[in-house]
């Protein structure tokens, strides 16, 4: 290990590191960068009250560090992509869970129903839309969505999941089972809401996360989505669905989606 001791300074005076302001004045009142002697300038700057970390050429994913004894990380500073990383498992910090589902109803084979996004309904008081006006049995559920048209708007409510904030999808994970052998298609979408004119109505309509699964009356079936796009910006609204591809056996199904904020 490099010591000073039996050295000149002039053999060592670049591996000193010193607050970057002139003068010998000594721990200052703002935030000032932490050089080297020669002045070149570390990732870390300090005042009297203020420790800041910031690169000086790089965003990295390993801007800060935190590990245990053994090695292990707990807490990582991401600034490449704008995450905050802990615990052992090292998940973002701000990471939360949705859920969406719908318990035991009937569909129309090859439409696509929205699985309820809030804790509303339950069993027989469950109210599913009507697939072949509303959300279509297309390859992927409608893009557009004109509320005016519904039976009954509140059914809109149940299923929209308004973004407060931009967000990441991390993973989605369904658990569903069926009546019958069935193959049940599941999506996620993201929509633009009309808050000024049309109130309620969605457009552009984009899928950000999809799944398949062959379903049985005496199996219950999980596995994850494929991410087709992971960022939902702030102000969308999610509609989560599934489609009974095969016949219209009874269904369940829930999602887990998991994400965190940006």
């Amino acid at each position: 290990m490099p010591s000073f001791l039996n050295n000149t300074f002039a053999s060592f005076f670049n591996r000193i590191l010193q607050f970057g302001h002139a003068g010998n004045n000594g721990t200052p009142t703002s935030t000032t960068s932490i050089q080297s002697g020669d002045g070149v300038a570390t990732s870390v700057s300090l005042s009297d009250d203020v420790l800041q970390v910031q690169p000086q050429n790089d965003d990295t994913t390993q801007t800060l560090v935190v590990a245990n004894a053994g090695g292990s990380r707990i807490l990582t500073v991401d600034t490449d992509n704008s995450k905050v990383l802990v615990g052992a498992s090292q998940i973002a910090s701000n990471t939360l869970i949705k859920e969406m589902g719908l318990y035991d109803f009937s569909p129309l084979a090859g439409y696509h129903y929205p699985l309820m996004a809030h804790t509303m309904f339950g069993g027989s008081l469950t109210v599913a839309f009507a697939g072949d006006t509303d959300w279509g049995n297309g390859d992927d559920p409608a893009t557009t969505l004109d509320v005016s048209g519904l039976t009954a708007q509140e059914n809109a409510v149940a299923v929209y999941w308004y973004l407060d904030n931009n967000i990441t999808l991390d993973s989605v994970r369904y658990i569903a089972t069926s009546d019958g052998s069935a193959t049940l298609n599941f999506h996620l979408f993201a929509y633009t809401l009309d808050t000024s004119s049309n109130h309620g109505d969605l457009s552009s309509g984009t899928v950000h996360a999809n799944a398949s699964v062959a379903a049985t009356a005496t199996t219950i079936k999980t596995g994850t989505f494929s991410l087709d796009e992971a960022d939902i910006d702030t102000g969308k609204v999610v509609v989560g669905f599934v489609e009974n591809v095969t016949d219209t056996s009874d269904v369940s199904v829930s999602f887990q989606i998991q994400y965190h904020i940006r």
